[in-house]
């Protein structure tokens, strides 16, 4: 598998999100998985079973942490607090790049507990790629940023999102964790091309996918994570690892949680595509010499 400086030059496969439900099935049975995603704020406390679990873990199997509260797209500095929590877990954890989401959810020091989507401007990704070279730096690993679901579009924005995305990655100089599920609710509920998103991404910043259920309603798409990954999902996902290279996958499944080998059979099914994009023998994407957005519109 394709290993870059944003994913820690580590060769990984597919894995699964550490949720409670499974904690015992997994203590207890000892399944065979390539890793686990761990959500870092579950674990970011002093003591108790949470850490007791996660240290059961960490003796069998390989660990990457996963962030929802960085929000890299909110004006205000990083908290420092919230970074040396989170800074003493990456060294317990060891994990080989930390991740989180490319978005906007706190206001002077109070948080939303929201993924909020950002307006694609060249002023909101510069200040985005200083406060993630901030918690690079600080933290001292690899950053991925995760695309996000969203539902809502900004009138005063200057590009498309995955030109947003590029932007951002090349100014901080960081990696991405491609959602592919993400891209897909997000094409249906803004009308535009799922495959052009993928096609238009820097390939060989790509350090990590997600994948995972979705609801369709009336209207609009939710990223709701509470069933399979839909076919047309599926085939998105294909069409990446083609485009990126073969890159290790994340099946994230967090409500209505069925029994852990539902899950990982799910996730498994990764596999199939994996084995296609091997045979064809892509190979490894290659950094290209890129113009960015800003630079092609002269600002």
């Amino acid at each position: 598998m394709p290993a870059n400086p944003y994913n820690g030059y580590t060769d990984y496969g597919i894995g699964l999100g550490l949720r409670v439900p499974h904690y015992d099935h997994i203590l207890s049975e000892k399944p065979t998985v390539d890793w686990f995603e761990i959500i870092s704020e579950t674990f970011m406390v002093d003591g108790g079973r949470p850490l007791e679990v996660l240290d059961r873990i960490l003796d069998q199997y390989r660990v990457v942490q996963h962030g929802v509260s960085l929000y890299f797209g909110s004006a205000d500095n990083p908290d420092r607090t919230h970074l040396k929590k989170l800074k003493a877990l990456t060294k317990r954890t060891k994990t080989p790049w930390l991740s989180d989401h490319l978005c906007w959810g706190s206001v002077d020091g109070t948080y939303s507990h929201d993924l909020l989507p950002m307006p694609y401007t060249f002023a909101a990704a510069k200040r985005t790629a200083e406060k993630i070279r901030m918690v690079r730096d600080y933290l001292e690993l690899p950053i991925a940023v995760e695309n996000v679901s969203s539902y809502t579009e900004f009138h005063v924005s200057e590009m498309t999102e995955w030109e947003f995305l590029a932007e951002v990655v090349e100014l901080a100089d960081c990696g991405i964790l491609l959602d592919v599920n993400n891209i897909y609710v997000s094409s249906k509920n803004h009308d535009f091309n799922p495959y052009d998103y993928v096609n238009n991404v820097p390939h060989h910043r790509v350090a990590q996918m997600h994948i995972a259920g979705h609801t369709k309603f009336e209207k609009y798409i939710l990223d709701t994570h509470d069933h399979p990954v839909l076919d047309p999902v599926w085939k998105l996902y294909a069409h990446a690892i083609k485009r990126c290279g073969v890159t290790a996958t994340l099946l994230e499944w967090d409500d209505k949680i069925p029994s852990f080998q539902e899950v990982h059979d799910e996730a498994l099914k990764a596999n199939e595509f994996i084995a296609q994009a091997r045979e064809a023998k892509i190979p490894a994407p290659k950094k290209g010499n890129r113009t960015s957005v800003a630079g092609r519109a002269g600002k």
